[in-house]
């Protein structure tokens, strides 16, 4: 086991780059390593004073930012367990995720707690703003009192001996629960997955083994920071390395996410794939579907030269100064990866869950194996539950420092996924090469049978429906024993074409016709019936399956 805790390694980098930028909101305000160091000190002072102690629960509500940052660090280095919940999420799923974490503080950005209704969260004693930092809400009076006297007393006798010389957090223990996710996943409410500091602090080093950040280097993070892979290595690890994060709190549409690039040029680049589909659906595929484009790309030498054109482009898209860049939490489409490798761009798909803190396979970019999701990180372990993992597919199951301590309050799920081995059941289904490469075919709970028993996997089939004519995104589902695609169409180009509904419709049965050559012979799809609006997404862009497969 890691005896480092990341608590240790937050320590040595507030210290050790104290007048150096450490994180700020995009187009906004910018806190040094030293600032962040005394603001995390004086809301321990707070968390003390209040009757926080070790292993308590504290809340985290907001979109990304420094101050969400800030406040995530002193809740895991004064010893707490921090709660984070996304800001997209329900009221009713906040107040149900406060309440039963046991939370006993919350910070929360001023907008979202407007929603909020306090008498609903039985067990805080106060809230406090991410904007200011400033009580908003306490259960009692001399809660108040506490509070302001606490800050108070900070800032005139602790804060002016501060020093990166004397800078110091409590010890701390990996064995320690760090934090309890709730995940919006794809087949219902979420669960509190209870992530031990040894899963932090493993994904921290692992990071650090095998990518080359260092002091002053610039990060954007634009995946949610909420959500653990944003988490992990848009925020813990860059903060570690010294690195400058700038947040994005606006909803990170490719347009603002290539502003930021172009503005911050980062040195790391971790993504998921719908925004790299977007850009490429957008930006390129259209360059390559002229008709006389198409002509040029059989000449060969033509073919690399505009390859070239295309990497220049998108190389500069991205900012130019990245070393790589990292796409996980849902498969990559096999066209765009097809592309990517075509023309030699510096990307690698990676494999992780919230479980795992979240990596459990990568490899760099050089040696990566396309389609696959690399091999297991270092202290982690993976099997398939085969009888021939590299041909039979089986269910994805992995062991290792990374994993969850379980699921908060509830025992029997914990004792179904985690056998007593300490084998986790990631609920994929995969195969795994001679030389350790992981291939994911599909979720289990998604997965269905042929008219023989071959198994069918529908994200496979919507990957291939994705990237023909009109279609934005795709979910295939069963009903009465038969496929059907649900389709949410490209309305921004039926638009500038003139099309009507039932223009769309004819284009869709063309694409039926088109998609069946695409697929084997046991997979059928019956129709394809259009969708009047995006499909309800998780925080990492997956499509929340279960909402639609119910019908």
């Amino acid at each position: 086991m890691l005896k480092e805790t990341i608590v240790e390694m937050f320590e040595k980098s507030i210290a050790s780059n104290w007048d150096r930028n450490a994180v700020s909101d995009f187009g906004g305000r910018t806190y040094t390593y030293g600032e962040v160091g005394k603001i995390a000190l004086m809301l321990h002072h707070q968390f003390k004073e209040t009757g926080v102690r070790h292993g308590d629960k504290i809340a985290l509500i907001g979109k990304n930012s420094a101050a969400w940052a800030i406040t995530y660090i002193s809740i895991i280095s004064y010893g707490a367990v921090v709660v984070p919940v996304l800001a997209d999420f329900h009221v009713d799923d906040m107040h149900h995720i406060v309440n039963h974490s046991e939370s006993k503080l919350l910070f929360v950005s001023d907008d979202i707690f407007e929603k909020l209704d306090p008498s609903a969260m039985k067990k805080i004693n106060a809230a406090f703003s991410l904007n200011t930092f400033q009580s908003l809400y306490h259960s009692h009076k001399h809660i108040a009192a506490i509070i302001h006297e606490a800050k108070e007393h900070f800032v005139s006798k602790k804060e002016p001996h501060i020093t990166a010389q004397s800078f110091a957090f409590p010890k701390s223990d990996n064995k320690n629960l760090a934090a309890i996710l709730y995940t919006s996943g794809t087949t219902g409410f979420s669960k509190g997955v209870m992530l031990p500091l040894l899963s932090l602090s493993s994904n921290v080093v692992f990071a650090h083994h095998n990518f080359d950040l260092t002091p002053d280097d610039a990060i954007v993070a634009f995946l949610p920071v909420a959500h653990v892979f944003g988490c992990a290595f848009d925020f813990l690890f860059p903060f570690t390395a010294g690195c400058h994060i700038h947040f994005i709190s606006r909803i990170p549409s490719p347009k603002i996410i290539l502003e930021a690039f172009a503005a911050i040029r980062p040195r790391l680049i971790c993504t998921v794939p719908l925004v790299i589909e977007k850009i490429y659906l957008k930006q390129i595929k259209p360059l390559f579907d002229k008709g006389h484009i198409q002509l040029l790309t059989k000449v060969p030498f033509v073919n690399k030269a505009l390859g070239s054109i295309v990497y220049n482009k998108l190389d500069k898209a991205f900012g130019g100064r990245y070393f790589e860049l990292i796409i996980g939490g849902a498969a990559l489409n096999q066209e765009v990866e097809t592309f990517l490798k075509n023309i030699n761009f510096r990307y690698t798909v990676g494999y992780g869950m919230t479980e795992c803190g979240p990596i459990i396979s990568y490899s760099d970019w050089r040696h990566y194996c396309p389609g696959s999701v690399g091999k297991a990180v270092e202290r982690m372990e993976i099997k398939i539950d085969s009888p021939d993992p590299q041909n039979v597919t089986g269910e994805i199951m992995v062991r290792g420092d990374n994993i969850t301590d379980g699921y908060y309050k509830d025992k029997d799920t914990t004792k179904d996924t985690i056998d007593k081995d300490g084998w986790l059941r990631t609920g994929d289904l995969g195969t795994i090469d001679k030389d350790g490469n992981v291939f994911i075919k599909g979720r289990c709970k998604t997965m269905l049978l042929g008219p023989s028993g071959q198994n069918i996997y529908p994200e496979e089939v919507e990957a291939k429906l994705n990237y023909l004519p009109y279609v934005q995104e795709s979910l295939v589902v069963e009903r009465d024993k038969k496929l059907v695609a649900l389709v949410y169409p490209d309305i921004e180009r039926a638009d500038a074409e003139g099309l009507s509904e039932h223009d769309l419709e004819k284009k869709m049965q063309e694409n039926l016709s088109l998609l069946a050559k695409k697929l084997p012979s046991y997979i059928t799809v019956s129709r394809i019936e259009l969708y009047p609006e995006e499909f309800e997404k998780t925080p990492k862009k997956s499509i929340k399956r279960f909402l639609y497969t119910r019908a």
